[in-house]
């Protein structure tokens, strides 16, 4: 029996098989040991509708099953489908819920992952992969960035990768099951970088060991340049130098042939970076930063040596060397990288910081003994004491004692908040004044500090649509540079003066050499760093460059008004009597909380509480009686009371008064009034409502100074919600709205063609968080809610959004200030590199100065990314 070798289509017989492979139910044969390694690197694409034969040669597409998040058990994923269905090359698509999985079958000519998961994006779902960060030793050119990034996606089972120059590392989300991690190292080894563990994922002290070593090692590189250019400077030119001036032609020229020797150590161990940097992009038939540095140096080396070695050939005056240019471009570019890698130490505080928070030991009981350890062998389970004045070192809840936890580092607020047994604690968070024990809950990178330093640096890594513009440019800009040296070569060797030799070569490198692609592509990334930490610091915890983008844009923000606006939970208001009282308000109060105690009414609890924040006694509880949509009733102290709404009131035939009037004034400020009679008389109202947060108006008055509308959106009745609305400043209410329809509500702001922010902190905003351009969760809120959000507010105050959208509005000012200067200096750099001056006012630019220039340009965008540490936010959330 025969059948096709599917890779080559060659008929073999299957007793003599080298091999055969089962996958997806159909079983594959092969002739050769090429065939198998073929087949292993993408099942998917031999998968064909003929099992028989196994070879189909009009068959191109390949099939894969996606693990997809979220997927909707009740309802079919129709826009998921319909999104997948709509790329080109995507054949059919299969959405299996239970299993939580999508199988498709496409053309991996036409599509590949990265575009798959982009879909499944667009669509609201997440793509179930891994990720993982790997660093990128010194990745200093720009251009490189678009090439390791192209690298990476095009490797099978890659779902998407960003590398990010100013962290120097890529984040890659993949499937394991498609590559590993060995795969991803190969990609970025192929354009000549050694990948690393990532720095950010090391302890702080290795992070900052390892960047010392860098800076070190960049330092030698350039005091051994920087010594080697001195003498090699002044023999370049003897006829300004007294002593050497006065030397023979015949020893100068001795001394050029020195310096051709001295400065190869310069070029391979100064310079190495850029030749390995530039051989690599060559085997790739591209060019980056490193080919113009290698180009320029290596030129002007090599021109040097032949003017010197045969200086008959050129003619006279034209067989000087140019070894300084090789010397001492190479030491202030090696210069200008080591100042910038200092200056990027700095734009990484916020990170330290946060790291920086964390407790180094805990003190664990066990066997009943007492023993401190690091932090890092603390386990799940352990029981921790904590003395006062002690950082707690990891998540737990307390098993015995109380305290008071100053915890302002996560949620802002300056008072210390009281723990008691049953409550939880957070890692970081420092313990003032009482002992006590917990249980750790989360350690490790669960801890709640850790998710957040995650998530600081998952955003740091990440890029800004803007970021990836300056990228594409910065991958054009190297061949365009090229051509201009190659023409500005031409012409002066064409048209130029005399020696026009000298001409042509010195400005054709000096275009080489003056070009910086690397303050381009460092421009958004560095202030990215700087903006994204600086929020970290003020309690604003960004997901990505993106957001970070769309918030400088906003022009609507939506408030959901229960735990927004308010503090989503009641609280008791007005305690008012009757005009003829029979008495006073604090004894109206603890007999109505007496009853409200035993109560399992919602709001009884903010009665109870309201008595106990005034210390009042309560009493005993007889003949309680809950009576269904009016109220209760029961004997306290010998006295019938009866608490409820009007229906309960008319039912018992009480006379209100002027209470009912009372009753409607404070129902119109958004508040539940509860009449309460004692014994047949009306005695008073009690009013509980879910209050205004004390800064809610505040910060709303702040975004509408900005220029933002604000509209509150709400599931309450009207009357309600524009009671809450009048008193905090809101004009538009968007009342009475299903849980359901508010992310409809979103869709309808955003067809009025507005930028619009979403704030919330329940389930039910989740979907409405999502569909906003900009969801802001308040870290007080659900896990869902914070999850389907771009940015987190973590102290839980609205003062956090207009903080939030000042961090943008800094940041990206400074990333225009970046591009436009880096833009600028390029623009007019080049064409003065060119000689454009030359013919108006005879200056000629030297390739020493274009080295500084080049070298300091990059220092520069750094430094002006570093000033955005200066940024102070119009609120100090306390």
């Amino acid at each position: 029996m025969t059948q096709r070798d599917p890779v080559c289509g060659m008929e073999i017989d299957l007793q003599s098989a080298l091999a055969k492979r089962e996958h997806m139910g159909q079983t594959f044969y092969f002739c050769s040991q090429s065939c198998v390694d073929q087949f292993d690197k993408d099942p998917h694409r031999y998968v064909m509708t003929s099992a028989t034969t196994g070879f189909n040669p009009e068959q191109t597409l390949s099939r894969i099953e996606l693990p997809v998040a979220d997927l909707p058990m009740v309802r079919p994923a129709t826009k998921l489908e319909a999104g997948l269905l709509s790329l080109n090359g995507v054949d059919r698509v299969t959405v299996n819920a239970g299993a939580g999985l999508v199988q498709l079958d496409y053309d991996p000519q036409k599509i590949n992952l990265v575009g798959l998961a982009g879909a499944i994006r667009s669509a609201g779902y997440t793509v179930d992969g891994a990720q993982t960060r790997i660093g990128i030793e010194n990745l200093r050119c720009a251009s490189c960035v678009n090439f390791i990034e192209d690298e990476l996606k095009s490797t099978p089972g890659v779902l998407n990768a960003t590398v990010n120059i100013a962290t120097q590392e890529a984040s890659v989300d993949y499937l394991p099951q498609n590559t590993t991690l060995a795969d991803l190292n190969k990609a970025i080894e192929t354009w000549g970088y050694k990948p690393r563990p990532a720095l950010s994922d090391a302890p702080i002290d290795k992070q900052e060991e390892a960047h010392a070593r860098e800076y070190s090692r960049l330092m030698k590189m350039f005091w051994f340049a920087a010594i080697i250019s001195v003498p090699v400077l002044l023999f370049a030119y003897p006829q300004y130098v007294p002593l050497i001036r006065d030397l023979s032609m015949e020893t100068i020229r001795w001394s050029w042939v020195l310096s051709a020797i001295v400065t190869l150590p310069v070029l391979f161990y100064s310079g190495y970076d850029f030749f390995t940097g530039a051989w690599a992009a060559f085997k790739h038939r591209s060019a980056n930063m490193n080919t113009l540095i290698a180009l320029g140096t290596g030129a002007a080396w090599l021109y040097s040596t032949f003017a010197v070695a045969f200086p008959a050939v050129f003619p006279e005056g034209t067989s000087e060397p140019f070894y300084d240019v090789v010397a001492v471009v190479i030491a202030l570019v090696v210069l200008g990288q080591a100042l910038e890698l200092r200056a990027k130490g700095q734009s990484s505080s916020a990170i330290k910081k946060l790291l920086g928070l964390q407790a180094k030991t805990a003190r664990v009981i066990r066997d009943s003994k007492e023993m401190d350890i690091p932090v890092e062998e603390v386990l799940v389970g352990d029981v921790i004491q904590v003395r006062p004045g002690e950082k707690i070192p990891v998540d737990g809840i307390i098993v015995e004692g109380s305290s008071a936890v100053d915890e302002s580092m996560l949620t802002g607020e300056s008072l210390p908040a009281s723990k008691k047994m049953g409550d939880e604690v957070i890692g970081a968070t420092i313990n003032k004044t009482g002992a006590f024990k917990f249980r750790t809950t989360k350690v490790g990178k669960d801890t709640a500090l850790a998710q957040i330093v995650k998530m600081v640096q998952d955003a740091q890594n990440s890029k800004a649509p803007i970021a990836r513009l300056a990228d594409t440019v910065s991958g054009y800009f190297v061949p365009i540079v090229m051509i201009l040296a190659v023409w500005t070569f031409v012409i002066w060797f064409v048209i130029g003066p005399q020696p026009q030799l000298v001409y042509a070569l010195v400005t054709s490198v000096t275009v080489l050499i003056i070009a910086c692609p690397c303050a381009l592509g460092l421009a958004t990334p560095m202030s990215l760093m700087v903006g994204i930490g600086k929020g970290a610091e003020n309690g604003i915890l960004i997901r990505s460059g993106e957001a970070l983008q769309t918030a400088r844009a906003i022009q609507t923000v939506v408030l959901d008004k229960t735990g927004t606006i308010t503090k989503g939970k009641p609280e008791l208001t007005d305690v008012l009597i009757s005009d003829q009282p029979i008495v006073k308000d604090d004894e109206l109060l603890r007999l109505a909380s007496s009853v409200e105690k035993v109560s399992e009414h919602p709001l009884a609890q903010a009665i109870v509480e309201g008595a106990q924040a005034r210390k009042l006694e309560l009493a005993e509880v007889q003949d309680f009686d809950a009576i269904p949509g009016h109220g209760v009733s029961a004997k306290v102290e010998g006295r019938s009371i009866l608490i409820g709404n009007l229906k309960l009131m008319n039912r018992e035939n009480i006379a209100l008064g002027s209470l009912e009037e009372k009753s409607k004034s404070l129902a119109d400020d958004g508040k539940t009034p509860m009449f309460i009679a004692l014994d047949g008389k009306a005695a008073g109202i009690i009013a509980v409502a879910d209050t205004v947060k004390e800064d809610s108006a505040e910060a709303i008055k702040a975004l509408q100074s900005m220029g933002i509308e604000v509209v509150m959106i709400t599931g309450d009745n009207r009357r309600t919600a524009e009671a809450i609305a009048r008193r905090v400043g809101v004009t538009r209410v968007l009342a009475e709205v299903l849980p359901e329809d508010k992310a409809n509500n979103i869709q309808l702001l955003q067809a009025e063609g507005k930028k619009v922010a979403m704030v919330g902190d329940g389930i039910n905003d989740a979907p409405a968080l999502a569909q906003a351009d900009v969801g802001l969760a308040i870290g007080t809120g659900t896990d869902v809610a914070i999850e389907a959000s771009d940015i987190t507010l973590i102290k839980g105050s609205l003062k956090g959004v207009v903080t939030a959208i000042e961090v943008s509005r800094a940041t990206m000012t400074n990333i225009y200030q970046n591009l436009v200067g880096a833009f600028f200096y390029n623009v007019l750099g080049v064409p003065v590199a060119m000689g454009l001056l030359f013919p108006f006012f005879g200056l000629l630019l030297s390739p020493l100065i274009a080295g500084a220039a080049m070298a300091f340009s990059s220092v520069t965008v750094v430094g002006n990314a570093n000033r955005l540490r200066g940024f102070k936010p119009k609120f100090s959330v306390k």
